[in-house]
């Protein structure tokens, strides 16, 4: 104990002190004075050095340093206790804010009026923030968009906002703010774009498949009332045998889309094609004997066919993709049009199927639009022609299994082209060649 030792040693001092007595007859009280002089100076010499170690607290404190040994041993103690603590509370900081950072959603961090604390680099991206340039800025003064503002001024926020990104662009956002911590708020952001447009594409499909079926359905509903009200001789021969065609025709229409939308669905549920080849040959003259039964001589073929080159997939989606190309260049193509049909390898390594035609072309802003699910760049020209809408849409997603890649080139009066381009590993070597 400190006080024990210092008790000692006075009383030490006094016993030398007291053992003069004999030698001068008196009591020595130079020694006791020289004694406790000394012991003061040795106190304040150690008070010295740990007065030094406390500008530096990281260094270990002073050796031997008296009765300052056991108040030096428990404060450093505590400091290194501390320091640990403080760094591993540093270490969950770091860890928080990493994990923030690494967020696939937008987080900023606000306090009860809605200055800016912090944000990730998805809610700079999200909302057009600039960090640390806007912390303490008060966010709806960066975010101005209406909806926000009404949206932050509630008073709570049961549910989440959808919303146009602030930084620019055609992103939309789920918004969500949430309070913690008492006043604290917390403002969430995630990206639902591709939702959106799932969302999109699913009410346009919907819409579009109850379009394209209610017509054939609507002729054969007023065709069958016409022929269950007429009285059984009102109509000749001729005109019962016309409409039972229309009929028929129409009930031939919707059974095509429905097949194309089975064959969709079957495409989309399994990613790939199984790799066996296909005899690429016997499925490019098939396809063309199906184009030039459907012509009737009103157009000229021509074809230029590698008859060894194959690939490594499914024939019967291959020979779907096919027909698919050249039918619409037949349908699309007037009377005295030139088709051309070619299957070659492509320098690096690939092959290429295209099918070239003279027709009527194909608007640029038409051409990204495509491949979408009914899309029609002339309803009434399409119907006519016979087609479900669905054509091009199977056709890429057999594109996407045989990691093919379908492209369009075309230009309004001057014709189209339209090429299924085949990577190297898609590949199966035949054994001849020829040309038609």
């Amino acid at each position: 104990m400190v006080w024990l030792r210092t008790l000692l040693a006075a009383l030490a001092w006094a016993a030398l002190a007291a053992l003069a007595r004999p030698a001068t007859g008196r009591f020595g009280w130079e020694v006791l004075c020289f004694g406790l002089g000394t012991l003061l100076l040795w106190h304040v010499w150690q008070l010295s050095r740990v007065t030094r170690w406390t500008l530096d607290l990281k260094r270990p404190p002073p050796a031997s340093a008296g009765s300052w040994d056991d108040a030096l041993a428990r404060i450093y103690q505590h400091l290194r206790q501390q320091e640990r603590q403080l760094a591993e509370l540093e270490g969950n900081v770091h860890g928080f804010f990493a994990a923030a950072q690494a967020l696939p959603d937008g987080l900023v961090t606000l306090d009860h009026e809605f200055h800016i604390d912090w944000c990730n680099r998805v809610a700079r991206q999200h909302l057009g923030l600039r960090f640390p340039a806007d912390r303490g800025q008060n966010l709806l003064n960066l975010v101005r968009a209406p909806s926000f503002v009404e949206y932050a001024r509630q008073p709570e926020w049961p549910a989440p906002l959808l919303m146009r990104s602030p930084g620019g662009g055609e992103r939309m956002l789920l918004a969500q703010l949430i309070t913690y911590g008492g006043n604290q708020r917390m403002l969430l952001t995630r990206d639902v774009t591709q939702l959106e447009k799932l969302e999109t594409t699913r009410r346009d499909f919907v819409a579009n498949v109850s379009h394209e079926l209610r017509t054939p359905l609507t002729v054969l509903a007023g065709f069958l009332e016409t022929l269950r009200d007429m009285p059984p001789d009102a109509l000749s021969e001729d005109q019962r045998a016309h409409y039972l065609k229309l009929m028929h025709d129409q009930a031939q229409r919707m059974q095509a889309i429905v097949a194309d939308l089975l064959t969709l669905s079957t495409l989309e549920s399994s990613p790939s094609a199984d790799p066996r080849p296909v005899g690429m040959l016997g499925l490019i003259e098939t396809a063309l004997g199906q184009a030039r039964a459907l012509s009737a001589g009103r157009h000229a073929f021509a074809s230029e066919v590698d008859a060894g080159l194959d690939i490594l997939g499914t024939a019967t989606e291959i020979a779907s993709a096919l027909s698919n190309l050249i039918v619409n260049a037949v349908r699309y193509t007037p009377d005295g049009g030139r088709i051309s049909v070619s299957w070659r390898r492509t320098p690096d390594g690939g092959a290429c199927f295209a099918v070239r035609d003279t027709g009527i072309g194909i608007a640029p802003h038409h051409l990204p639009r495509l491949t979408e699910r009914f899309y029609r760049v002339d309803r009434s020209r399409s119907r006519e022609s016979g087609g479900t809408g669905l054509g091009l849409a199977i056709t890429k997603h057999i594109a996407m299994r045989h990691e093919a890649e379908l492209t369009i080139d075309s230009e309004l009066g001057q014709g189209s082209t339209f090429s299924l381009i085949f990577p190297e590993s898609r590949i199966a070597e035949g054994d001849q060649t020829g040309r038609h």
